[in-house]
């Protein structure tokens, strides 16, 4: 799943004393380890003891393996390499789980007006965000043959349960939802364990569920949008929902004085430049959340707000106060989203 096209995403969890004093005497199984280039984290709440580690391990572990054979672009012989290695234009049929996360990729792309976008590779190697990492700004010109290279509607038909590329040398990357959808496959896991009280987070992007140790919901912290200083800015408690953040605050390089996000917006072919730091989405499940958070910090709080309103999403935008010196923040809440964390 990871791969040089990726998007700079951030959230983590607080849980202060869940771990130390446990409710009722309840059992708690953590779980870690790394995989799609980042790390993962699970914690569940097994009140009767009766689900062995080692057996949840394997789980989780098949879990994750299924979905890296699907949708791994580090993979050359994964399913999604495998689409982007041939150069036929024909019909091709591809595995259920597949299908469903890029039939979800063409709902948020057509939903979020096109920025959300899996076939944006020529315009992030263009700007040096890529695996060659030459970050310089190009030429109108540069940017207009890239943005032809790449987008949904120039380049990719998804036409459920198929792929069809619509040009050869299409490359479909699935950095910023194939990881909520790994969360929520490790999540049905735990479920087919019998385990309903559960937090499970791949590099940042989770979906919890039930309640945590103390018998809350789980106590998930959102990231000060700060290169340097971070910290946490808000906490919210998830249960039933999945969560993602995105942000442009790592990942930029300056040039005459100017900064270049690593958010390119598929629309224009260019970093995004309004004042928005990162967006936070609560959805039913991480993948929505995973591909709606980048959705929404391309858009902006400006454009995001409207559409999120229109379509019941729940985001936090974070805007940055450019003109203070102590880095403020101002967060701004869909309806969803406050109704969400009231």
């Amino acid at each position: 799943m990871s791969n040089p096209i990726a998007f700079s995403r951030r959230t983590f969890m607080l849980t202060p004393l869940a771990l130390a004093a446990c409710k009722f005497g309840s059992n708690v199984l953590e779980i870690a380890g790394f995989t799609m280039g980042t790390t993962y984290n699970v914690v569940a709440v097994d009140p009767s003891g009766s689900v062995d580690e080692t057996v949840a391990q394997a789980r989780i572990n098949d879990a994750l393996a299924l979905v890296n054979r699907q949708m791994s672009n580090w993979d050359d012989t994964s399913e999604i390499s495998q689409f982007n290695a041939q150069t036929s234009t024909n019909t091709i049929s591809v595995s259920e789980d597949l299908a469903k996360v890029m039939d979800a990729a063409e709902a948020v792309h057509i939903a979020s007006e096109g920025r959300f976008d899996t076939t944006m590779g020529p315009l992030i190697e263009l700007w040096g965000f890529g695996a060659k990492g030459d970050k310089t700004m190009p030429s109108a010109e540069a940017v207009a043959e890239a943005s032809a290279r790449a987008g949904h509607a120039n380049t990719l038909r998804v036409e459920g349960g198929a792929l069809r590329k619509t040009q050869a040398d299409t490359n479909v990357y699935l950095a910023a939802i194939g990881k909520g959808y790994g969360a929520d496959k490790v999540g049905q896991a735990l479920e087919e364990l019998g385990i309903t009280d559960y937090m499970v987070e791949i590099g940042g992007d989770l979906y919890a569920s039930g309640r945590n140790p103390e018998g809350q919901p789980w106590q998930i912290g959102i990231e000060k949008p700060a290169a340097l200083s971070g910290g946490v800015l808000d906490v919210v408690g998830v249960s039933g929902l999945g969560l993602a953040s995105s942000g442009d605050y790592r990942n930029y390089f300056e040039e005459d004085g100017q900064r270049f996000s690593h958010v390119i917006d598929p629309v224009t072919g260019r970093p995004i430049t309004h004042k928005t730091a990162s967006a936070t989405v609560l959805a039913e499940n991480a993948m929505m959340a995973d591909a709606w958070a980048t959705a929404m910090l391309t858009l902006g709080r400006e454009r995001g707000l409207e559409v999120a309103n229109a379509h019941n999403i729940a985001v936090l935008f974070i805007d940055r106060d450019e003109a203070s010196t102590d880095l403020m923040f101002k967060t701004t809440a869909s309806a969803r989203f406050a109704e969400l964390t009231a």
